[in-house]
């Protein structure tokens, strides 16, 4: 196999990143149980488990149903101060027994893997998503990315085992390049694919955030000379760590936009309960200002701030609907408002992915529909754009709606029905907007907790196929 030549970046790239500043942030971690179980993490810190739940974590240890086995415990210090006090943050990051109690689930969750052409990078839908670190600066216990977290083997088309890789700059941008100018040569769409230009990327892990500035910087310029329009950023660092918001990271931000001003800059955030960004008072209760806005955390505040001030940055939230932590419609209010006052958009709420486990944190489907529509009653309109999506192996799926009512003349609906929508779909997208519709069952959590009560299916949802590559 031919080596890989080293990226050479251009000198507008090299001019731009000789300008980033890049220095060291100090979260605080605690990683793993070990400090728990041997008193070894910070005096404060050591009440988070008690005596009892670290018994029954320990029991368990080297052993199939070790927890951190499946995914690897971590915290930063700011996130433990918030989780002290809030069940919610603390069901986020502390690990429990009930994760192992059924192991049920894919170690690679819609069949991702076949749609990586390059190592580290899907290219599934319209835009690409890339893996270009393999941790966080904590790690959520329902994380869709276990498999990444934890470094597991991975099983790909062609039967070879191995444990994802992260992104390259020159496979990745020689990537780009390849697909758009057959795409530019074939009248717009890909030869083989179906598919339009690669114009979006999603920096995605792990936390491209737990990166340094120079590194981060280093993405967005590759990608920008490669002839991307938009680049997203997925984090939870502002949760975790908001301080890594600061002033020379969005220095950089500045400096890359005044390079490349026709490139989009997004920010995805993952908050997934109100408590993670509002402050609170000695007696657990949101503290509000003089006009009865509730009050932020300074950190969060000062971070979301300096994002949003900037008018070419979107900056939008988006979040599973977990067990114990936000299946409360009082809690997704109080998120989809407080954020979108401050300029953040309510991007999707989603339904848990059929990752290993879990059952420990899913949410019945229909359950998850109710509790968004409840959450957006009292609701602006424009506080309402989030639609709650869960991801089928075919593609992004909405859950439009769930009736109570049977439809007239159709058996199977008797107790009401699940009406699905394809938002997105793998390559050429041709099952856009195609719907399915299913007889309601309370308890299921995933598709085929509705294989036998099929109703109408022109979206392809219960036929779908493996596709596999050809030999």
């Amino acid at each position: 196999m031919a080596q890989q030549q080293k990226y050479a970046p251009t000198d507008r790239e090299q001019a731009f990143l000789d300008s980033v500043e890049s220095p060291k942030y100090h979260r605080e971690n605690v990683n793993g149980l070990f400090p728990f179980f041997e008193n070894k993490a910070p005096e404060e810190m050591q009440g988070f488990y008690t005596t009892g739940e670290i018994d029954a974590l320990r029991v368990l240890k080297d052993t199939d149903r070790d927890v951190e086995k499946r995914m690897p415990v971590k915290l930063t210090k700011h996130y433990f101060e918030i989780a002290k006090n809030s069940k919610p943050i603390q069901h986020i990051v502390k690990a429990t027994p009930d994760e192992t109690n059924d192991l049920d689930g894919s170690e690679d969750p819609g069949f991702q893997m076949d749609y990586s052409p390059v190592e580290g990078l899907l290219h599934k839908y319209e835009m690409g998503l890339m893996y270009v670190v393999s941790t966080c600066s904590a790690h959520c216990r329902f994380c869709y990315r276990e498999e990444l977290i934890g470094r597991k083997d991975i099983e790909r088309q062609d039967g070879t085992v191995a444990k994802k890789g992260m992104a390259k700059i020159s496979e990745i941008t020689e990537y780009i390049r390849s697909h758009n100018e057959q795409v530019e040569a074939n009248g717009g769409l890909h030869p083989e694919s179906g598919r339009e230009k690669l114009r979006e990327i999603l920096l995605s892990g792990g936390d491209p955030m737990v990166l340094a500035n120079s590194k981060i910087a280093a993405w967005l310029s590759a990608l920008a000379e490669a002839g991307i329009e938009s680049i997203r950023i997925g984090t939870k660092e502002m949760a975790f760590f908001p301080q890594r918001f600061d002033d020379s990271f969005l220095s950089m931000l500045d400096l890359f936009h005044e390079t490349y001003p026709k490139v989009g800059l997004r920010l995805v955030l993952h908050f997934n309960h109100p408590d993670e960004f509002l402050a609170k008072d000695d007696e657990g209760n949101y503290i509000k200002d003089a006009s009865g806005i509730l009050e932020w955390i300074p950190s969060t505040e000062k971070a979301m701030t300096g994002l949003v001030s900037r008018g070419w940055i979107s900056v939008e939230n988006q979040s599973p609907i977990i067990k114990k932590i936000n299946d409360d419609p009082d809690a997704l209010r109080i998120m989809q408002r407080a954020l979108k006052r401050v300029g953040a958009e309510n991007h999707y709420f989603f339904c848990g992915r059929d990752i290993v486990a879990h059952r420990a944190f899913n949410v019945p489907i229909e359950t998850a529909w109710k509790i968004l529509n409840d959450s957006q009653k009292g609701l602006s309109g424009v506080e309402t754009h989030a639609k709650l999506s869960i991801t089928h192996y075919r593609g992004k799926t909405e859950v439009s709606a769930v009736t109570n009512e049977p439809i007239p003349g159709l058996a199977g609906s008797e107790h009401g029905v699940v009406i699905f929508k394809l938002l997105r779909n793998a390559a050429d997208a041709r099952h856009r907007g195609k719907v399915c519709i299913v007889g309601r069952n309370p308890d299921a959590i995933w598709f085929n907790d509705y294989e036998d009560r099929v109703l109408f299916d022109e979206a392809g949802l219960f036929d779908y196929a493996r596709v596999k590559k050809q030999s």
